[in-house]
């Protein structure tokens, strides 16, 4: 039997940062003179409350836990903290169900960055401040737990970045916190970056803040209706554009690189993959605009937002991508799969999965040309170990198979066929919008039935726990004592 105290102890601590966090819009729309601010301060003392109750009630058996734990604790986590990120969506004066609430939390946690939310250039500053807080918050968890977690899990191939320090017994999260504090400081400095960045091209203040911490997220939720789209200016697009690259890389690396080992980004194959794929979309976007009567220059410098935004999962839109013509449908649904590197902000699959992939490809291959030899895939100029090729082939496998049933789902709740093909992308990929007039780049979920909703909400959950952190507690086995 599973001791659930350490996972409440932990729950309970998160929570408590989740509390404060909800001051900041609370602030804000005190000082905008917006009534708003007593549904945040009611949501922060209860959230605090409940917290404060589990840390305290759990206190005493507090340990490092086991790995059966770690699987329980992390998807309860993921769960917990949208629910009550949900409460000020609700309460607030947006006239929100709370379905709709748990769906904005779920994808402002998960970096996902579909809403459902109607009129944001109307919506009081606590809100708009919350929705960035969320992902900001939701970014630099997905980062440790991609160092501390999933590593150690064996998840999906994600012990190819076992760091050579984590303890190899069957207990998790030791001696890794350092180094999630040193990269929470980097993602701070590449935020305020960001931000000052955004004011220097002409944003205000509180836009500047707000962009910047989903675009280094890369989690797509804007202050705007119409997206980065509003501002209309080149700088603001480059910008963005650079910032979002730099959340689709491996943060640990930025580490090493200011240690002293700058090079470390650049010998990593899955970067120089990752930017060969980014050129190689970008080019291909560009050329297709270019040769349907686009000026080259805007054509570069919208298919190279547009596109970089999807392929790494951020979801800002400066135009209805989806009205590009029959090849952009197509072209846009795939590149919502392939994501960014492990251990960055990023969705997806990852790129290092399809390097695994094609690297056991082409060994298999090589073995059936030549069925004596004895040929090795290789990922970074190291053996790929046979278990790793094995987590990568179930992960796609599972992969495809979630994202056909989330998009069945959705066609028997009665959605159309490219909202719900899409829609199941999207969700189960982190991206943000679909594809469409429903749940487009000009569109909004907020249509969607709510049974949609809970689905769609699953799907978030299930991309970005990537999978079989989720999926291992259905089996009756995992209970076992």
């Amino acid at each position: 039997m599973i001791d659930f105290r350490p996972i409440l102890f932990i729950i309970g601590m998160l929570m408590l940062p989740l509390a404060v966090a909800m001051s900041i819009p609370a602030i804000a729309d005190a000082n905008a003179g917006n009534p708003d601010w007593q549904v945040f301060t009611i949501a922060a003392g209860f959230t605090l409350f409940v917290g404060v109750t589990f840390v305290l009630t759990a206190r005493s058996s507090i340990r490092n836990i086991s790995t059966r734990q770690a699987f329980v604790l992390t998807t309860l986590l993921w769960i917990v903290i949208p629910a009550f990120a949900a409460l000020p969506f609700t309460f607030a004066d947006m006239d929100l169900s709370y379905t709709d609430a748990f769906f904005e939390a779920m994808s402002g946690l998960t970096t996902t960055g579909s809403t459902v939310i109607v009129g944001l250039d109307a919506a009081p500053p606590g809100i708009l401040l919350w929705r960035a807080l969320l992902q900001w918050l939701g970014g630099i968890g997905v980062v440790a737990m991609a160092i501390a977690i999933l590593p150690l899990l064996q998840v999906g191939g994600m012990q190819l970045f076992r760091m050579e320090s984590s303890d190899s017994s069957d207990k998790v999260l030791p001696r890794t916190t350092p180094l999630v504090a040193y990269i929470a400081f980097i993602y701070l400095g590449f935020s305020m970056l960001c931000a000052f960045a955004y004011w220097l091209a002409g944003m205000g203040g509180f836009e500047a803040i707000a962009h910047a911490m989903t675009t280094i997220a890369t989690g797509g939720f804007s202050t705007r209706d119409e997206s980065i789209g509003h501002f209309d200016s080149a700088a603001v697009d480059a910008i963005a554009i650079a910032f979002m690259l730099i959340g689709s890389l491996p943060f640990v690396l930025y580490l090493r690189a200011l240690r002293g080992n700058p090079g470390s980004l650049w010998r990593d194959s899955q970067i120089r993959w990752f930017l060969l794929i980014v050129v190689t979309v970008v080019a291909v976007m560009t050329a297709y605009l270019y040769f349907n009567g686009t000026p080259v220059a805007t054509a570069l410098r919208h298919a190279a937002f547009n596109v970089i935004s999807i392929l790494t999962g951020t979801g800002y839109a400066t135009e209805n991508f989806g009205a590009w013509g029959a090849f952009a449908l197509p072209f846009f649904f795939f590149i919502m799969f392939i994501g960014g590197c492990a251990g960055s902000t990023t969705c997806g699959i990852k790129v290092f999965r399809f390097q695994v992939l094609y690297a056991t490809a082409v060994a298999q291959m090589k073995r059936l040309l030549q069925p004596h030899g004895v040929f090795i895939p290789y990922y970074n100029r190291k053996p790929i170990p046979e278990e790793v090729s094995a987590s990568v082939m179930s992960f796609f496998f599972l992969y495809a198979l979630c994202y056909a049933a989330i998009a069945l789902g959705l066609g028997l709740i009665g959605l159309d066929f490219l909202t719900a093909a899409s829609g199941a992308a999207t969700a189960i990929s982190n991206v943000g919008p679909g594809l469409g007039e429903v749940i487009g780049p000009a569109g909004t979920f907020h249509t969607l039935p709510d049974s949609a909703k809970w689905l769609l909400s699953a799907g978030m959950l299930l991309g970005r726990l990537e999978l079989f952190t989720v999926l291992v507690l259905l089996a009756p086995s995992f209970w076992r004592s």
